[in-house]
């Protein structure tokens, strides 16, 4: 296997270096977030979106060089890195963590950032369209709700619990409940549910995250005359919906097939993906 470059705050070095110390706040505190995008034909899908996200995470977590997370230097970093790891003309998956730089205990001494960006060449095939995901609840622990519960945050560990429970059971993807007991977000994705006609999603208040590709599908949906409702979604729905899909910004969306022995449609889902292939915004 080649070597591997990763981009830390500007510098090109081997991902086998060494790069954090003891005192990094990412790693002692999650104090950071990430960004998660897919590198396409020559440019990140739906850059503007994720910079808005992200942008406006690092306002609320008080970095005071938010702006400069700008999509020319997002995509001008991601470039760079790409031809350095000769995947120029592939699909790529990126990455960038922002983390608060320095030391300090819980109060920072500063409120600059440091970021790590990482790309990974994508594989041929992702998941055959016509094979959906087998999926089950989480319900060990619960996703707790706050203003922050929306951000892609480095503190995971809700997302490592279930993340343990989908390896062990060999499941394509769990669901994680919110503290009320209702539907909050997959383990990698946000989630849609289509039942009596309507297109179902948690509701920001229910704890999910404010994914980019969740926006996009609301907006492909609404574009195709589907009503779509942000709601509190009790599990129970699981029984009696027509369709379940998730949707993260690299995988697009992804149909669920079953859960437990219950087994589900893709129209919806079907037409979606296939308008994610064309749909863009005006600049």
């Amino acid at each position: 296997m080649s070597a591997q470059y990763i981009n830390f705050n500007g510098s090109l070095v081997l991902d086998t270096e060494t790069i954090l110390t003891s005192e990094n706040r990412a790693f002692r505190y999650g104090d950071g977030i990430f960004e998660t995008m897919l590198w396409q034909d020559g440019t990140i899908r739906y850059l503007h979106l994720h910079v808005a996200r992200l942008q406006d995470s690092l306002r609320m977590l008080y970095m005071e060089d938010f702006q400069k997370y700008d999509g020319y230097f997002i995509k001008s970093k991601v470039e760079e890195l790409i031809r350095k790891n000769n995947f120029i003309g592939q699909k790529v998956r990126v990455r960038l963590i922002v983390y608060r730089e320095g030391s300090g205990l819980y109060s920072p001494d500063t409120n600059r950032s440091a970021y790590v960006l990482q790309v990974s060449r994508m594989p041929d095939t992702i998941r055959d369209k016509k094979l959906g995901l087998i999926v089950d609840l989480y319900t060990e622990y619960k996703k707790s709700y706050s203003e922050l519960s929306k951000l892609k945050s480095n503190n995971s560990l809700i997302y490592v619990m279930a993340g343990l429970y989908k390896k062990k059971h060999a499941f394509d993807e769990v669901l994680i409940l919110n503290q009320e007991g209702f539907l909050c977000e997959g383990l990698s994705s946000n989630l849609f549910v289509y039942y009596e006609k309507t297109l179902y999603t948690p509701a920001l208040s229910q704890a999910c995250v404010a994914g980019v590709m969740r926006s996009v599908v609301m907006d492909m949906a609404t574009d195709e005359q589907i009503p779509v409702v942000e709601a509190e979604i009790s599990p129970e729905i699981m029984k009696r919906a027509d369709e379940i899909f998730c949707t993260n910004a690299v995988q697009g969306v992804q149909w669920v097939m079953g859960y437990k022995q219950k087994r589900y449609f893709n129209k919806i889902s079907r037409i979606l993906q296939e308008k994610l292939t064309t749909w863009k915004y005006e600049d």
